[in-house]
């Protein structure tokens, strides 16, 4: 903590100190006001702006240190200066105390409370700057919570100063006013509890309860005033419960739990039932990735006590087993499976043309309009191509389009460059340079897999250039260029690396730089839903329209094929149940991995998003090399292969995030999901009783370490007194 701060909390504490020691508190009682009416009287009547300026400056005093004893001022403010002037002190000066109160908790302890506690505090920040002034407002309208409480607490928020002091003005003077009355007849008062009768306190809990009440009623006037030109053509009856566009993964689990609750649903995908991630993404990818990995494996077979042998195979062989994989788990996404679920699939394209209605034109020809109470949007997302001049002239491929055309090669293509180093760019880049291609991994950042700790980034890097890939970063695509060559077009990347023009002889080119949303053609432009990057959405995934969601890629923030589905489960039951109970979208545990060897995962918070945040950790690292089940499986003389980091609370074995670098590190990470899904800390990963030899270990051995940087101090202490006694 900075000096200044201790300074400041030091002379608070001081003055708090010096008020309570010296007894300062008898002088804001009741019965000293009682007693000392009739001189106060005569002082105001012989110098009054001395005595209001004194007063005024008590009262600021007072509520800025959070003293008790405002109470007792207010009724001072009527006692003395009558209910006009009293109600005008009290009121600005209440509000400015508070204000400087909140001004010194923001000072002093926000940044400390936000970095020990910002994860937790997360939500509620985001509800301060969305609904901060409603209950603000009730807050200050319920005289039973204390305000200095109110003060304290909105300055470890991000309420805006300004917003705070009007809001407390206005939202204290009903109470203000009570209590200045009262205070002009002050006679007839024995206790400041006899301020507020029952039947007051109810009023003041009925005006608290109106501002979030009017949030609702406000609620309802924007969604009035969302609906308002569709008014005419809102269907009496339905044709559906709900519709869902987009056969992935987002729209299969949204059409899947309509259809196990019994509700009436139609699925529309216009192209492959399982979306990106089984035609074009994870399954194809990892299936390619796997006959990558043997092939690597027998290339370094002596690692295993047998000999190092350069496979030999056939290129079109390992596309058409890619091929196969894909159609072996095509019937769990399939067409038949979900209309024997019950679910209503039509093949076509859907247009959203009302809130309630979706036209479809069926692929098969013709056109079906369907009426619905609620709509989830799950169409996914497509590779982003850069507008990089040339590209088009030399041809590419994406990651959408790879599987088709790389299948109508007869060898692996000789010279590959891949644009990106994100996680497809990394996966791809290794397989095929594994599978014999000349790899060039161009990334304008200065390292790959940016969104990692710069260690992770350090030993893929490493791995990927051990395996022949040239990973070429902070380097910008500039354009694309062909000529004739004496046999065939040579085609060029010209990049810039370090301000020097370089250019790369291809014979394909990969573009995996990103993944935008599939935004167009679905009548969200007309409707006036937004569609600059992702579709917004609130905590409840529903759009400008409360019966439109949306879920997976098309929502953001995460493109994970996990994470789709995760957000089609919140998308499908509130839209279905809304109306009754509706849940905020969780995203406390969203894993992804990178499928890399040795594979990347990670769950919550990184060290770089961490400090990013300014969120306070404690680190625990234990490198996997040092793991029985790792030396079997690798050997005795293995360079280093991994770790697994855990970032912690300072102190406690609370989980913020896990990152594990190594062979299975996906499947690794499914113990600190669970942990962090269900607030189980290290202590309890210590406990849990983990098969030997086996990887998973790993994770114990972590929980361990953090132990042991974390001992019992006393307790131990206490032991050896104890085992000392026990010896005599």
């Amino acid at each position: 903590m900075k000096t200044s701060k201790i300074l400041l909390l030091a002379g608070i504490a001081a003055l708090v100190g010096v008020f309570f020691a010296a007894d300062l508190g008898r002088f804001l009682s009741l019965d000293y006001l009682k007693a000392s009416q009739s001189n106060m009287a005569a002082l105001y009547a012989q110098n009054p702006w001395g005595v209001r300026g004194a007063y005024f400056f008590t009262y600021v005093a007072v509520a800025a240190l959070s003293l008790p004893g405002a109470a007792v001022l207010t009724l001072a403010g009527g006692a003395v200066f009558g209910f006009g002037w009293g109600l005008l002190l009290v009121s600005f000066a209440s509000s400015l105390g508070a204000t400087l109160a909140l001004l010194t908790a923001r000072y002093a302890l926000r940044d400390r409370m936000q970095a020990r506690f910002g994860v937790r505090l997360r939500a509620i920040n985001r509800g301060v700057e969305r609904d901060g002034i409603f209950y603000l407002v009730g807050l200050r309208l319920v005289p039973l919570i204390p305000f200095v409480v109110v003060n304290l607490a909105m300055g470890l928020t991000g309420m805006r100063i300004w917003t705070f002091y009007w809001v407390s003005q206005l939202g204290m003077l009903a109470g203000t006013a009570v209590y200045v009355n009262a205070g002009t007849q002050l006679g007839r008062i024995q206790s400041p509890a006899d301020v507020l009768s029952p039947g007051l306190l109810g009023s003041f809990a009925l005006l608290g309860v109106f501002p979030l009440l009017a949030r609702k009623l406000m609620d309802a006037a924007q969604r009035r005033k969302v609906y308002a030109r569709w008014k005419a053509v809102r269907p009496k009856t339905f044709d559906r419960n709900l519709v869902v566009i987009g056969g992935g993964a987002g729209g299969l689990v949204s059409a899947y739990i309509a259809a196990a609750v019994k509700a009436r649903v139609t699925l529309v995908e216009a192209h492959q039932m399982g979306g990106d991630c089984l035609n074009y993404g994870c399954v194809p990818s990892k299936a390619l990735i796997r006959s990558a990995k043997l092939a690597h494996q027998m290339r370094h077979g002596g690692l295993y006590g047998l000999q190092n042998t350069e496979p030999r195979f056939d290129f079109k062989a390992i596309m058409r087993r890619v091929h196969e994989v894909v159609a072996a788990i095509a019937p769990h996404d399939s067409v038949e499976r979900y209309a024997a679920m019950g679910v209503d699939v039509v093949q076509g394209y859907a247009t959203i043309t009302n809130p309630w209605t979706v036209e479809i034109a069926l692929s098969g020809g013709g056109r079906q309009v369907l009426t619905t109470r609620s709509i989830v949007i799950a169409a996914g997302a497509q590779p982003l191509v850069p507008p990089l001049p040339g590209l088009e002239d030399v041809g590419y491929v994406t990651s959408d389009t790879l599987w088709e055309r790389f299948a109508q090669l007869d060898e692996v293509p000789a010279r590959l460059v891949v644009l990106g180093g994100g996680p497809i760019g990394c996966e791809l880049a290794q397989a095929f340079a594994r599978l014999g291609s000349v790899v060039t991994q161009v990334e304008k950042a200065p390292r790959i897999l940016l969104r990692e700790d710069a260690e992770v980034s350090t030993i893929a890097t490493a791995a990927l250039r051990a395996d022949g890939v040239q990973v070429m970063t902070g380097t910008t695509a500039v354009r694309c260029e062909q000529h004739a060559g004496a046999d065939a077009t040579i085609k060029t990347l010209v990049v810039d690396h370090g301000g020097v023009e370089q250019r790369i002889v291809f014979d394909q080119l990969l573009c995996a730089v990103g993944r935008v949303a599939r935004l167009s053609g679905y009548g969200l432009e007309a409707l006036g839903i937004p569609t600059d990057a992702t579709v917004p959405t609130n905590e409840y995934l529903q759009t400008i329209y409360p019966n439109i969601y949306a879920a997976g890629d098309v929502a953001g923030p995460l493109q994970f094929t996990h994470t789709a589905a995760h957000q089609a489960w919140y998308a499908s039951v509130n839209a279905l149940f809304g109306d009754l109970k509706k849940f905020k979208a969780d995203y406390t545990a969203i894993p992804q991995a990178t499928f890399i060897d040795p594979e990347v995962a990670r769950v919550g918070l990184n060290e770089q998003e961490a400090q990013e945040q300014h969120i306070a950790f404690e680190v625990t690292t234990f490198d996997i090399d040092d793991l029985d089940r790792q030396i079997c499986d690798t050997g005795a003389s293995s360079q280093t292969h991994g770790f697994v980091k855990v970032l912690t609370v300072p102190g406690q074995d609370r989980i913020l995030g896990a990152t594990i670098v190594g062979n299975h590190a996906a499947d690794l990470l499914a113990e600190y999901v669970l942990a962090m899904q269900h607030g189980l800390g290290l202590s309890k990963i210590l406990a849990t009783v983990h098969t030997y030899p086996t990887l998973a270990e790993a994770n114990k051995y972590a929980a361990g370490t953090w132990k042991r940087a974390h001992p019992p101090v006393a307790l131990l202490e206490w032991a050896q007194r104890f085992h000392a006694w026990r010896r005599g």
